[in-house]
């Protein structure tokens, strides 16, 4: 291999680990520790920060501050690009998530730091509206730092605020993350609780990576999205909505699918049980399912509908439905 060629591939490298043993990377190079040692100040002298730890199990990584390797682009060009991935991320394509979250997490920790703090303050200088929608935030270097612990299997250590509001430390071995319904979640096996549990990312505070590595675990039932999915499902929420739609079974259960249960009923209407935090998500089913509707309960659903009846009526302005009652639309309710 030339030398320029080994320049690239040792670029390469070095950005998609976090760390590389000494011994691992000449191995992988195919060059002796001490060419590999020059190859390392060569980088430095073109301005890559390759940091070098010194004595047993010591080794290279790529700190922040340089330019994207093996690209080279602007501090506005790498701004762009953690910001599209971020939303990216949150846009719902099918296919696409992981992706991002893998590119953000090669990119992420060799930012220039005021980059990254930029990026920061634009993402939240937009999350209000994000929220307005339902979309809980997670901050880029968060995502970045748990999805790059996954990949590198090192520990994460984070603080983490409980559905009560109460906040725990954790120390955990990150497995994989998960995107559903709006939401990141993180499976990991807790050593503390002697069990696998998951996290949410937006309630994770003070993220930050371990130099020690761990072996592999098998997820229980060995799949990283049914494992999130049981532990939703088996958490108490608020509210039990349950609503009897005119629409047929199968249609129900294709809208539903795994957030809640639906049953046959007389007439062609379907009978819909959600467990829930937030109503919203149930007036949102209702909306895609477009069809007459009777709420059983709880009060607070036919509430919630209402309010979104009075919002929409206001946006469509004079001469618009603002008049009509929820009941004249198809929804009936009881209190």
């Amino acid at each position: 291999m030339s030398t320029g060629s080994r320049m690239l591939q040792l670029l390469t490298l070095l950005q998609n680990h976090r760390f590389w043993a000494g011994d691992d990377l000449a191995a992988r190079l195919g060059v002796s520790p001490r060419t590999l040692r020059r190859d390392v100040e060569q980088l430095r002298e073109l301005g890559y920060p390759v940091e070098t730890t010194r004595g047993v199990g010591g080794g290279y990584r790529l700190s922040a501050g340089g330019s994207l390797p093996p690209l080279m682009v602007s501090d506005e060009e790498a701004l762009a690009i953690v910001l599209g991935l971020r939303a990216v991320t949150a846009s719902g394509v099918l296919g696409v998530q992981d992706a991002a979250v893998g590119a953000l997490a090669k990119i992420v920790p060799v930012l220039p730091m005021h980059v990254r703090k930029l990026a920061a303050g634009i993402g939240s200088s937009i999350a209000p509206l994000q929220a307005q929608a339902g979309a809980p935030q997670v901050e880029v270097a968060v995502l970045a730092s748990v999805a790059t612990a996954c990949r590198d299997r090192t520990m994460l250590a984070f603080d983490y605020e409980k559905r009560d509001g109460a906040s725990s430390t954790r120390l955990v071995e990150p497995h994989a993350l998960v995107p559903i319904a709006r939401r990141w979640y993180l499976v990991a096996f807790d050593g503390g609780a002697g069990d696998w549990r998951t996290f949410r990312l937006d309630r994770m505070r003070g993220v930050d990576s371990r130099p020690r590595s761990f072996g592999s675990r098998p997820i229980p039932g060995g799949d990283a999205d049914a494992f999130v999915q049981a532990s939703i499902r088996s958490l108490p929420s608020r509210y039990e909505a349950v609503v009897r739609v005119e629409v047929p079974v199968d249609r129900a259960r294709a809208e539903v699918g795994q957030w809640g249960d639906v049953s046959e009923l007389d007439g062609g209407w379907s009978e819909v049980r959600m467990r829930t935090d937030e109503l919203d998500y149930v007036v949102y089913l209702l909306a895609r399912l477009d069809a007459p509707c009777e709420v059983a309960g709880p009060p607070e659903l036919v509430d919630r509908l209402s309010d979104w009846h009075r919002r929409l009526s206001r946006a469509v302005g004079p001469g618009g439905s603002a008049d009509r009652a929820p009941q004249e639309d198809g929804i009936t309710g009881s209190r």
